[in-house]
């Protein structure tokens, strides 16, 4: 059996981390391989087409990580509102931690990237289509048609995102505080303006 990568999984959280802070474009090779502990050598060796190819790694990992995190707080959680407001608290604990320089990895990333970089875009997309797919299945749970899933996934991610920039922005997390709540309302099945529309 092969003996695991050793330095390739160190060199995308790495990526991940520095992307989140500082951004694509202004994250060099040398700064990767140094807060990786890797030998710049090691990251040709994983990503023999350079620096794309490790923010298309940094991107599904974060991707990965958000499901991973969102699939956890349904299973806690018994209907889409809840789990999406826990979503949001841990999202601002996160970002208090780190004095509100850190951001999402997936969108720095992209928006510096896409869609001069194929591969990224892509691994974004898909990271992206992922969560909305939790969400929407856990909506699908809580007895909203498709259709109405669909559109309130996009929604929450598109929400979610947007906070982050406006927390970065003013350095605090009430824009994420707002948003969970806006959505917590919007997200439930029994939702005033949801009865209006269908009455």
């Amino acid at each position: 059996m092969p003996a695991p990568p050793k330095h390739r999984g160190a060199i995308v959280r790495a990526a991940a981390t520095l992307f989140r802070r500082h951004g694509y474009a202004a994250t060099g090779i040398n700064e990767i391989a140094e807060v990786a502990g890797a030998p710049k050598g090691s990251l040709y060796h994983y990503f023999p087409d350079g620096k794309d190819q490790i923010g298309e790694a940094a991107v599904r990992f974060a991707g990965r990580g958000v499901v991973a995190t969102l699939e956890k707080l349904e299973q806690e959680h018994g209907t889409t509102a809840a789990m999406v407001q826990a979503y949001c608290r841990l999202v601002v604990g996160w970002m208090a931690k780190s004095g509100f320089r850190d951001g999402c990895p997936i969108s720095t990333t992209l928006l510096e990237s896409a869609p001069q970089s194929e591969a990224i875009a892509l691994a974004g997309r898909e990271a992206f289509a992922a969560w909305r797919a939790v969400i929407a299945r856990a909506l699908l749970r809580d007895g909203f048609s498709k259709l109405e899933a669909r559109r309130l996934s996009t929604l929450a991610v598109s929400a979610l995102e947007g906070s982050l920039i406006l927390a970065r922005v003013e350095c605090s997390g009430a824009p994420i505080e707002d948003i969970a709540k806006s959505l917590a309302v919007v997200l439930r099945k029994d939702a005033p303006n949801r009865k209006r529309a269908n009455a």
